[in-house]
Formats: C-alpha cells, structure tokens, sequence
C-alpha cells in the first residue's frame, strides 16, 4: 500500500496558554497544538481520559458528540451545532501486519476559530499536513488566513486524495494477476491472489460508499466557515469529485476482479479438460491391447499355446493395432 513522506511528530502538549509547550507525562495531556491567524488546529490521536478532561475544561461540546468519538463505532455523519460541526469520517488504511485494509475513522469538531482533528489510529495523509503546518509558518499562514471552513477542506481532500495511491496498488495488482492466469505454473497463487484482491476491492468499498451522503450534506454547510472572499463551490464540489473517481474505479475494479476470476475459472475448466482428453486417449489406445493381452492370458487352451513363434506374433500385432491408433488420434487432434 502507498506510503506517503513519513511525518517525524515530535509530540508537545499545550496548556490552555497556546505558546507554552511542555513534554507530555501521565498525568498532562497528549493535545498538539497549532494556531495562526485567529484559527487552532487541535490534533488528539486516541484520547485517553486525560485528553477528555483537557477536551471538557476547554470546549463546550455535546455529550453525545463525545460519547460518539469514545465509542470508536460510528458510521460517518455531519450533525449540525450552533457554534460548531461534528464529523465523522472513515477512511481507509492498510494495515501492513496482517496485509489487509482496515477503516480508519476521523472525528472532527469545526468551529469559526478552530478544527480539532481526533482519528482513532495514525492516519497519513492527516499527520503529513498538521507537521506540515506546524513546520512551515508561510503555508500555514495562507491555509490558516482562509478560515476553518478552508482548513476542513485541505483535511478532507487530502484524506480522499491518498485514496488514488492504494487504488493504483490495486490496479497494478490486477494486471499482474491477468498476467499470471495464463501461466500453469502460478495457477495456486493466482486463485490466492484473485482472492485478496476481491477482499481489498470489497473493504475499499465498505468504507468508501457510506461517505457519499456525508460529502453532499458537508455542501450545505462548508459557507458557514469559508473566508468570504473564497468561491466555496468550488473547494467542496472538488471533494465530491474526488469521491465519485474513487468510487467509479472500484466500480470499475470490482467488474475487472469478476471478469478475472471467471477467466482463471474458464483456464483452470480448460486445463482439467485438457487432462482428461489425453489421459481417455491413451485409455482408449490400451484397451485392445488390453484385451488381446486378457484373450491369451486364459487359463484355457489357446491357440498358439506352447508355440514360441506365436507370441511374438501376439506382440507383433499389438504394436501395430498401438501404432494405427496413435496415428489416428494424432490425425483427428486428440493427442
């Protein structure tokens, strides 16, 4: 799966005075903090009960709200505040320990001043921004400058963008297992292959479908937070975009998956028949000798019986009865 430039977090905690840092202890909160034009990006990766206290002393949030960010089971959603949005996210991620894709789930709080950022496992795309941000003071001065609405955007369509990487994994994938249906020797691990792929597309899928109506109804809402100076039809169709071409591709690769697994079916049929045509051939090739071999090898008198010349003559005969058969069978393509 795609790897983007891997982020070196040094991990601060901010008191509730945004310019003093200090290293995190058991008892301090794990929060990383940046802010510039009016606008605080709060980063929490799962909070444990000391970053909920910090989260409750600092922000007038919902109960329920929380109590959806703890539970770590919510299906993605956009529920609408006074001062504030709630947005859960999912996201796919692949996990390398067990070579499957898993669903990361991003909760965000919006706000006019501020985008608190809560994911429930290390997410990529997500962790390369804020050290970006937090990193280069003139990037974060113009993404900033634009608003939280602006900052929501950037968070979201990266997240979607780092979809194409694992897709175009998963495209390459494909091809090489085309490739390799034709070759006998890979015809166990194509059958393998085939059906790790098929889970990938079906786990993408999981994770990407539930967030259509989500992106849609984050349309409504994106003006409340968006600078003025901004055309905000454009940021947010984009992401809308983005997660059509995503979700066309694995359209697209789930037929592809189908279309594969029903041709390794249709060679691995062939080969079998392929088989069983040789081996009836050569069944019915030594049956009469078979039978000419059971006539003289009778318990019985026989003629011929006690005459040497005779059984070569037998023999004789067999090879050539196994000679015409073998010339015909060649003629007629069976062999």
């Amino acid at each position: 799966m795609p790897s983007l430039p891997k982020p070196r977090l040094r991990r601060t905690v901010r008191a509730p005075e945004p310019v003093v840092t200090a290293p995190a202890t058991a008892t301090e909160p794990n929060v990383e903090i940046t802010e510039g034009a009016g606008l605080r990006w709060v980063h929490i990766e799962r909070p444990t009960a000391v970053e909920w206290s910090w989260l409750l002393e600092h922000f007038d949030f919902h109960a329920l709200d929380l109590e959806d960010v703890a539970s770590r089971n919510q299906r993605p959603k956009i529920d609408e505040y006074p001062d504030y949005l709630f947005i859960v996210l999912h996201l796919p991620v692949f996990d390398s320990a067990v070579g499957r894709l898993n669903t990361g789930e991003l909760d965000m709080f919006v706000g006019p001043d501020f985008v608190i950022t809560i994911p429930n496992q290390e997410l990529q795309p997500v962790e390369y921004l804020f050290e970006r941000v937090r990193v280069d003071e003139d990037f974060r001065g113009k993404l900033f400058a634009r608003g939280s609405g602006y900052l929501l955007y950037r968070i979201v369509d990266d997240s979607f963008d780092y979809c194409f990487p694992m897709l175009r994994k998963i495209g390459n994938k494909l091809d090489a297992i085309e490739d390799d249906i034709f070759t006998e020797e890979r015809s166990e691990e194509v059958v393998r292959d085939i059906s790790k792929a098929k889970q990938e597309i079906i786990n993408f899928r999981k994770v990407i479908r539930p967030q259509r109506p989500v992106l849609r109804d984050l349309e409504n809402y994106k003006q409340r937070f968006l600078a003025p100076d901004l055309d905000i039809e454009i940021y947010f169709d984009d992401i809308v975009d983005a997660h059509e071409r995503i979700w066309d591709m694995l359209e697209n690769y789930k037929e592809v998956i189908e279309g594969l697994e029903d041709t390794n079916e249709s060679v691995l049929n062939h080969r079998v028949n392929e088989i069983l045509r040789v081996l009836t051939a050569i069944s019915v090739i030594v049956l009469p000798l078979t039978l000419i071999a059971s006539i003289w090898g009778m318990n019985v008198g026989v003629p011929g019986e006690g005459d040497s010349f005779d059984f070569y003559l037998v023999l004789a005969a067999m090879a050539v009865i196994l000679v015409a058969m073998l010339t015909y069978f060649r003629r007629r393509g069976w062999l």
